[in-house]
């Protein structure tokens, strides 16, 4: 679980801060500045999971999403990392293509900056789609089911 600290300006436009908590341990403990420089936009896939704690929000969102959404980022350094949304079963979020088990229906690709964009609703998926910054594997209609929980996670983002 991830607690919110602090926004800061960056090179990226707003780098919110985070401290990491693990069970067991008095104080939260808090990510290195190197792991929120290689990946700023993780901080992104803390709101949706947390758009999502809501059961009747994940409900909702599981009805709506049906899939599992891959997220592949691009960083500065050229190196990739994948995140997904199990927007198909469990509403949950997590590191990797998909559940252990399980195969991503969707695959969006797109740079850590883009995706910093489009969780901070300063981009438009269809727009980025068109321009090239942003590549869909897979099943590209259930790519559009995906607007109403960045949506959420938009508005956790403005808080």
């Amino acid at each position: 679980h991830y607690s919110f600290q602090h926004e800061s300006q960056g090179r990226y436009g707003t780098i919110i801060g985070r401290k990491q908590h693990y069970p067991g341990r008095q104080r939260p403990v808090e990510l290195t500045a190197m792991a929120l420089d290689a990946w700023p936009s993780s901080a992104g896939f803390d709101l949706i999971a947390d758009a999502l704690k809501d059961d009747a929000q994940k409900q909702d969102a599981i009805k709506k999403g049906g899939n599992i959404f891959a997220f592949t980022l691009k960083n500065d350094q050229g190196k990739e990392e994948s995140w997904h949304i199990d927007l198909k079963e469990t509403g949950t979020v997590g590191k990797g293509l998909a559940p252990q088990g399980k195969k991503p229906g969707v695959t969006l690709v797109l740079s850590d900056v883009e995706f910093a964009k489009l969780i901070s609703g300063k981009a438009n998926a269809q727009n980025m789609f068109m321009q090239g910054k942003l590549k869909i594997k897979g099943n590209m209609m259930a790519a559009t089911k995906l607007g109403p929980i960045l949506e959420k996670a938009q508005s956790k983002a403005k808080l």
